[in-house]
Order: C-alpha cells, then sequence, then structure tokens
C-alpha cells in the first residue's frame, strides 16, 4: 500500500481534480469510476467545485454510492445524500441510474442489509468476491471517527459484513456504514480534512494508533491518500 500527505491552501480545487484524475484514469481502463461519497460540511466545497469543473466527465459511467449515512429520510437536513443532491448531484445533472443511494428512512437492519445486497450482486455479475470502490472519499472527525465507524461501537470489528447499521451510543442514534472489509478493499481510499481539525489528531492517525477508528483505513493492495487543508 502506498500512503501520500498532501498539505494544500487550495483545499477544494486539489480534491476535485484528484477526484478527476482518478475518475479518468478508472474510465480509461475499465470504461466504468466506483466512487463512495462521505457527508459533513467538509466535502460540500469539494463537491460544489467538481459540480462546476466536471464537464467532460461521462455521468454515465460512474457508480456513486455512499460510505455512510444517517438514518433520515433523504430530504431531512441531516442527510448526507441530501447535502450531495445539494452540492453535486443537481448542479451537474447526474443522472439517477448512477447513483445509489443508502436507504436512511427505513429500518437501518434493513437498509444496511440492502445495500450490501445491491453491491454484492454488481460484484457477482463481474466475477468479483467483493464489490471494489475505485475511490473512497472519507472525513475525519474530531474524535477520530471515519465513515460512520465510532470507537466503541461493533462495526469496529466486524470482518464479515461490508455494510452495517451501527448503533452509536454518544449520538444515541443509528447509522448506516461501510466497514473496513469493504473500505480497505478499495482500490484508493482519500481522506479530505479541513482546517479546524487538530493537527495532534491527524498526527494520531497518521502514526497508526488503532485507538482512532480512522488509522485502520489501510488498503490492503489500493493507495491512501489525504489532502490536508492548510
Amino acid at each position: 500500500m502506498g500512503r501520500h500527505v498532501i498539505r494544500t491552501k487550495s483545499f477544494a480545487a486539489d480534491a476535485a481534480d484528484f477526484v478527476l484524475g482518478e475518475a479518468h484514469k478508472a474510465i480509461g481502463e475499465r470504461n466504468e469510476f466506483r466512487i463512495a461519497l462521505s457527508g459533513g460540511n467538509t466535502p460540500r466545497p469539494v463537491y460544489a467545485r467538481l459540480a462546476a469543473v466536471a464537464h467532460d466527465l461521462p455521468w454515465e459511467s460512474i457508480r456513486i454510492t455512499f460510505a455512510d449515512e444517517r438514518c433520515v429520510p433523504p430530504e431531512d437536513k441531516d442527510s448526507n445524500f441530501r447535502m450531495v443532491r445539494e452540492t453535486l448531484l443537481v448542479p451537474a445533472a447526474v443522472p439517477q441510474k448512477s447513483i445509489m443511494r443508502m436507504r436512511g428512512e427505513i429500518d437501518p437492519q434493513i437498509a444496511a442489509q440492502e445495500y450490501q445486497d445491491r453491491l454484492d450482486l454488481i460484484a457477482t455479475q463481474r466475477g468479483e468476491p467483493i464489490y471494489r470502490h475505485d475511490l473512497i472519499l472519507l472525513g475525519l472527525g474530531d474524535d477520530g471517527h471515519t465513515a460512520s465507524l465510532f470507537h466503541g461501537t461493533p462495526a469496529l470489528e466486524e470482518t464479515i459484513r461490508r455494510v452495517m447499521a451501527n448503533f452509536v451510543p454518544r449520538l444515541n442514534a443509528w447509522r448506516l456504514t461501510f466497514t473496513f472489509p469493504l473500505i480497505n478493499h478499495a482500490r484508493h481510499v482519500l481522506f479530505l480534512v479541513d482546517a479546524t481539525k487538530s493537527p495532534g489528531l491527524i498526527e494520531r492517525v497518521l502514526a497508526g494508533d488503532r485507538q482512532l477508528p480512522a488509522a485502520r483505513v489501510d488498503p490492503s493492495a489500493g493507495e491512501l491518500t489525504w489532502i490536508i487543508a492548510e
């Protein structure tokens, strides 16, 4: 696995360019680009920038999934899908067939199994043992969580299921999330970290402190890149 750390004062532009580069590479090699998006505030400007500059991107050849989702309806203000729809999907006119939404509005266990089943079906049709993303975008929480993999929650130790309903006690809420078996199977994982994050936290994750869930992201046969705003 290769790891790269990019520190930049042009966060949104550099991150959007990175995604574009990975998209063109994947489409050139495999005629498809599989990307998983993250929620939260950090990727908002990246998605907006991507929508503005990706005029030549063949969205019909792109499959968009979500690394995690809050268990709320898609129109809810806390929905990751809603944020992505407003900043990227609608502005870039992404076709519906390219989008795989997690159904946060239904029973979490059913929603997680449904999502894994959809990924598994695509993988089976392509002769793959596990659905493999070309790029997964992840964020870094102030407590070291990533996706909806929080310290002390069951999904952290999952080795078989690839999508889980994960109860987070400190939030008193269910989340839908990719697990490490799926994340670490990706060709490339990109952490997007804004300038508000503690440098000490970032260094602990980069040093591999496994008390922090983000430090467990380790693509076994892929690349790991961090783009950190300065």
